[in-house]
């Protein structure tokens, strides 16, 4: 959607609403809750990539037939990124990692490894900060490029795609991205295990409706995740379900 001519469109409804607010045609409570109620909406919208209201993002592939899934991780490389890696092995898997720069930086054997072992590498930002919903369109553009270097500088790898941290797309991260040209990956099925604790849980939301062409989101950097993917290969072997990479569900390309 384009975010310019909507924002433009509520502007002058609040404008409108305050010469009403003036006149005494309605109440400023009215135009007060309409207000919180437009910054609730904001919000929302900038919270969930797989919404598709700032950019196109690629969330699920409803064209795939065969049972094929996407796994995906976030905020790697890390040690336990290893662990995954060999469970990838083991049931002959393929996943995509969306590695955080300074964490290359720090991994740097690990990152190889991911490459080596035929997955596929993705941006997350250089530092993964907690502030990416307040951040300038510049520095949004310099998290992403100072990424993309690190990577290809330890991995000779030159990003083509972005997942955002958090889910965070707003109007700034989408010029930022006109300027580095990435792709979004986002997804459709969230396991939610960076934040809840319940390993069964997680497991159960992840397989309760998993179909062809589904993107899982999942994060290396915690522990709990290998034994949730452990379970979750076994699932998806008996069930005759494959995980590729992200590139090949979607038939893009992954590097420049």
């Amino acid at each position: 959607m384009n975010y310019k001519p909507f924002n433009i469109i509520v502007i002058l409804l609040f404008l409108i609403g305050v010469l009403l607010v003036f006149f005494n045609f309605i109440s400023f409570w009215i135009l007060l809750v309409s207000v919180i109620v437009y910054l609730i909406f904001l919000l929302v919208i900038s919270t969930n990539v797989q919404w598709n209201f700032f950019v196109k993002a690629y969330n699920t592939n409803p064209s795939i037939t065969r049972k094929e899934i996407a796994l995906t991780f976030d905020d790697g490389p890390v040690a336990s990124t290893l662990e995954i890696l060999d469970l990838l092995k083991k049931f002959d898997m393929k996943a995509s990692f969306f590695c955080i720069g300074k964490n290359i930086q720090e991994n740097p054997e690990i990152f190889q490894k991911i490459i080596e072992d035929g997955h596929m590498v993705g941006n997350h930002t250089f530092s993964h900060t907690r502030k990416m919903g307040f951040l300038s369109t510049h520095k949004i553009i310099e998290e992403i490029n100072t990424c993309n270097k690190t990577a290809f500088e330890i991995g000779g790898v030159v990003l083509k795609t972005y997942r955002p941290p958090f889910g965070i797309i707003n109007p700034k991260v989408k010029r930022a991205l006109e300027n580095t040209g990435h792709q979004v990956i986002g997804w459709n099925v969230r396991s939610y295990d960076a934040v809840l604790n319940s390993k069964r849980f997680i497991l159960k939301r992840i397989i309760k409706n998993i179909k062809p062409g589904d993107i899982v989101l999942l994060h290396d950097n915690n522990y709990q995740t290998i034994e949730i993917l452990e379970q979750l290969l076994l699932f998806l072997q008996t069930n005759n379900y494959v995980s590729v990479r992200v590139d090949n569900l979607f038939q893009i390309d992954a590097y420049s």
